[in-house]
């Protein structure tokens, strides 16, 4: 009979859309008595846990009595705090009081605790719960497992967390697939790759993990050639795969194959994703079709701070500031509040176009209207707006007042300032930032060689001889340009200096005679 009432409430609290049907189930309950009952109050708390009625939850846990509460119900509440209230000191509170109350701990109880420790990241109290789980016996429980695994990689402490993936008596592909993110999330592709290749069986999450491990570390080629693979497996992606991959293909310019993913996610009715839209706007942007990017953008139905800022962005890399400047004003009267992203990008807009007075007045408006603090980034910008514009002393003493001078700058302010002085042929302030830098102790590659390049055009050659002689000494190599095209929906990629390219001689020769031909 108790299992026929549970079911009951179960499916009637399953069907409360709103807090007035939660409240009217709660006083129905009360009405028949059953509120000291576990079975009868554990639906209702779980639906309102989980709905946008949390507060509500959190008052019908907190007024019933120590005794009329289970482990279902702490379980709730600890999953509850972290997801919803995004609160894990209170997750942490909730299984506290379940271990003085001497409620009986379960394998759901953990994985939520120990993620709430990742929210925290807190080595001492995820030790302390590790213990915990190894006492209650559900160190092989494979949710729990990856949950540690999980932990242990959000510390860095990776080989910890191998420890555990190799101690596991059985593992499913959950632990796999938490041992690979653990890899990729820690920068470590090849062991990552070595275990996905290793895997006995794979799901959707597998290959998601190990793609998005090559998109962190920017080989966006062997997403695309995973990607390849997983579609000859037959295996259907989701929505996150296909963001990683559209990021892809905005980085190697694979406009095509771009497209294609574009229309795989109509036909599969997932272009209302927020994450997805986005990524195609960047996309498009980025492989110079505005216009498709603008009609992605015009058709996102709730657009958030990410959506904006990659409109604002994509125009401003294709030269229109104005209209950039134009979506911002469009941002902030929607009701949208700006982030630290969305004025790297007006802001670098502004520097392309030379807008110096609008410029300056968003960076003087970022923390004083719309409580932006500016950071390192916003600086090199404001830096570089000037620096372009040719105010190079303007960018030296924008240096010394707003930001404490050379040594509280980064390499982006550094770079800005000393490219700003080699374009104008400023010597005096392109002397002054390297002697001030030298003192700091500033030893790229990068300043040396704009440094260098400032002396020898200016006239200086002892002084450029001096800073490439330095160069030699310390052995110092700057990072070759590259350059990615995309024939017949095929990526290639050239580095500066690179000869190991199977058709150089041709491409050679056909260089040569386009050079001669102009």
């Amino acid at each position: 009979m108790t299992n026929v009432k549970n079911r009951f409430l179960t499916t009637l609290a399953k069907k409360c859309n709103t807090l007035s049907q939660l409240k009217q189930l709660h006083a129905h309950i009360l009405r028949c008595r059953l509120k000291h009952t576990p079975f009868a109050m554990a639906p209702l708390l779980s639906v309102a846990a989980f709905s946008d009625h949390f507060s509500y939850a959190h008052s019908i846990f907190s007024t019933l009595h120590l005794t009329h509460r289970n482990t279902f119900m702490y379980n709730t509440m600890i999953r509850a705090y972290l997801q919803q209230a995004h609160s894990p000191l209170s997750a942490l509170s909730c299984y506290l009081s379940m271990l003085r109350n001497a409620i009986a701990v379960n394998n759901y109880t953990f994985p939520p605790l120990i993620k709430s420790c990742i929210a925290l990241n807190d080595a001492v109290i995820g030790r302390l719960v590790h213990g915990h789980v190894v006492h209650f016996g559900y160190c092989q429980d494979p949710f729990v497992l990856s949950a540690l695994i999980e932990f242990y990689s959000a510390l860095c402490h990776v080989d910890t967390a191998r420890v555990l993936f190799d101690g596991a008596m059985t593992k499913d592909v959950v632990v796999w697939t938490a041992m690979i993110d653990g890899y990729g999330k820690t920068g470590n592709c090849e062991n990552a790759r070595k275990l996905f290749d290793e895997m006995p069986e794979r799901n959707v999450i597998s290959w998601s993990a190990m793609m998005a491990a090559y998109s962190r570390a920017s080989d966006f080629g062997e997403v695309m050639a995973l990607f390849g693979d997983m579609q000859n497996e037959g295996i259907r992606p989701n929505e996150s795969i296909l963001v990683t991959v559209i990021t892809a293909c905005a980085h190697l310019g694979a406009l095509t194959q771009g497209i294609w993913v574009h229309a795989y996610a109509v036909g599969c009715k997932l272009e209302s994703n927020s994450f997805l839209a986005t990524a195609l706007v960047d996309m498009y942007s980025k492989c110079g079709c505005v216009e498709a990017a603008l009609s992605v953008f015009e058709g996102i139905p709730s657009k958030d701070a990410g959506a904006w800022n990659a409109m604002i962005s994509g125009v401003a890399l294709n030269g229109d500031a104005r209209k950039s400047l134009e979506l911002f004003r469009q941002m902030i009267a929607c009701g949208t509040k700006p982030t630290e992203t969305t004025f790297v990008a007006v802001l670098t807009a502004c520097t392309h176009a030379k807008m110096v007075p609008e410029g300056l007045q968003l960076f003087d408006e970022m923390n004083s209207i719309h409580g932006v603090a500016p950071r390192l980034e916003h600086y090199a910008c404001v830096i570089d707006l000037l620096s372009r514009a040719g105010m190079v002393e303007e960018a030296e003493k924008f240096v010394e007042e707003k930001m404490d001078g050379l040594a509280g700058g980064d390499a982006n302010v550094w770079g800005a300032l000393l490219n700003a002085c080699r374009i104008h042929k400023n010597l005096d302030v392109g002397n002054r930032v390297w002697k001030k830098l030298r003192d700091i102790g500033v030893t790229d590659c990068g300043t040396h060689v704009l440094t260098y390049n400032i002396y020898r055009e200016t006239g200086c050659d002892a002084e450029a001889n001096r800073i490439r002689s330095r160069i030699r000494e310390v052995g110092m190599q700057k990072k070759p340009g590259c350059s990615i095209i995309e024939v017949n929906n095929q990526v290639e990629e050239f580095l500066a200096g690179d000869h190991s390219h199977p058709q150089r001689q041709e491409i050679q020769q056909l260089l040569d005679y386009v050079f001669k031909t102009l």
